[in-house]
């Protein structure tokens, strides 16, 4: 086998800078060779970013000025074209971004993937091995389960980003080939209801210490079959792994199904009820208003994004099957309807307080009845529909996945 000339890349995510930095610095440590690059973005609303760059002696801190001050342009116009210059100097074996706190692991997997520098992705130079998100365990069930938004924290990506902290954290959990536990809780109770909360959002993760780890110890609890950067087919499983179904400590899962259209009205009213005690919402949504596209909805921590995850298999404009991947095509055969397709609901909650019967309820209350089943689609197409204006994203041609980026930021106020 032809070894990979693509130099190791490693993303280390979190929220808590300090550990952040140690693990940083413990994979630097472990071979010679490895730099280490930081964005800080703490001014980004002011256009401006620091970048530290760590490789054998140097130290470098450079102050990059932006047009425009947002995560896209930091991506495009320094972070995409330093790694494909970091990866082809013949001193450089690994390459370490230890991404600042409010950024996501996965756009920037996504950015390396897609986005053409001179003409082609960075992933022809890198080789994304591993994903590794500190979780303070100090922090960590606050943060997920909060209503904080990043602003209140001094911690936005670009002057216009809502995002709440829990958005952040579960997204950077969820993504990760390995969680790293740093700190410790403030109590046993605070303890288990965390780990309840990560054994449903990423159940199929590894989790190590950090104090009890070095750099090679860490990537080697890299999992055979991890995610390495491949970015979440928003048609596909919702679940990684198999989270445990029962209530543990308060927190619980609850998987919403079915095969009728919703009213966008009641949608938009009962989306009240993913937001109250409960910990994290992801899943696809069939509007009637809207037949041929599939919603993308998310919540976290008091915040809500709805986007548009592309349209359905059997939409008039629908990819081909042999476009799709095949757990999509599985997926979508094990549903197929002979007049609807592949249009369904399916909605994975991970509950706090709120009762799996107040959530079925709720949703369930918003499908079409019988009655407006009935009335076909030309009816359907004239229900007033809060969910039709979407504003375009700044720098939308680098942002990643723009249907992903709709559903983490496009929040109402409730």
């Amino acid at each position: 086998m032809t070894p990979d000339p693509r130099v190791p890349l490693v993303l280390v995510s979190g929220l808590a800078p300090g550990p952040n930095a140690t693990l940083a610095e413990l994979l630097r440590m472990a071979g010679p060779g490895t730099a280490v690059v930081h964005h800080d973005l703490r001014e980004i609303h002011s256009g401006v970013v620091r970048r530290r760059l760590r490789l054998e002696q140097r130290d470098q801190l450079t102050v990059l000025e932006l047009a425009h001050g947002c995560v896209s342009c930091t991506l495009r116009e320094d972070l995409l074209p330093l790694l494909r210059h970091l990866a082809r100097l013949p001193q450089v074996r690994r390459i370490v971004v230890r991404l600042d706190e409010a950024m996501e692991p996965e756009p920037v997997s996504w950015a390396i993937r897609n986005v053409l520098v001179d003409d082609h992705p960075v992933r022809d130079d890198v080789d994304l091995r591993a994903v590794l998100t500190v979780v303070d365990c100090a922090t960590f069930l606050a943060d997920a389960t909060g209503d904080d938004v990043l602003a209140e924290r001094n911690l936005q990506a670009s002057p216009e980003d809502e995002r709440t902290v829990a958005q952040v954290a579960l997204s950077q959990v969820e993504f990760a080939d390995v969680l790293v536990l740093a700190d410790a809780a403030t109590d046993a109770w605070t303890a288990a209801k965390a780990s309840a909360v990560l054994d449903r959002v990423a159940p199929s993760v590894p989790r190590v210490e950090l104090s009890r780890i070095d750099g090679h110890s860490v990537l080697d609890a890299v999992p055979s079959d991890a995610r390495r950067g491949e970015v979440t087919d928003m048609h596909g499983a919702l679940l990684r792994g198999q989270p445990p179904v029962h209530v543990d400590c308060g927190i619980g899962l609850v998987t919403f199904t079915a095969q009728r259209p919703f009213h966008p009205e009641r949608l938009h009213d009962a989306l009240d009820v993913l937001l109250d005690g409960v910990v994290r919402t992801r899943g696809r949504a069939w509007v009637a208003s809207q037949p041929d596209v599939a919603f993308w909805i998310e919540s976290a921590g008091g915040g809500l994004g709805i986007g548009h995850a592309g349209p359905w298999l059997a939409a008039p404009d629908g990819p081909e099957w042999t476009d799709v991947s095949p757990e999509r095509r599985t997926l979508a055969s094990l549903r197929w309807h002979p007049v609807h397709g592949d249009r369904a609901q399916e909605l994975v909650v991970v509950t706090d307080q709120t009762t799996p019967d107040e959530i079925d309820a709720a949703l369930r209350g918003a499908l079409l009845t019988e009655e407006e089943l009935a009335a076909g689609p030309e009816a359907w197409a004239r229900y007033p529909d809060p969910f039709g204006d979407w504003h375009e994203e700044p720098c939308e041609d680098t942002e990643p996945d723009p249907a992903r980026h709709s559903a983490a930021n496009r929040k109402e106020e409730r």
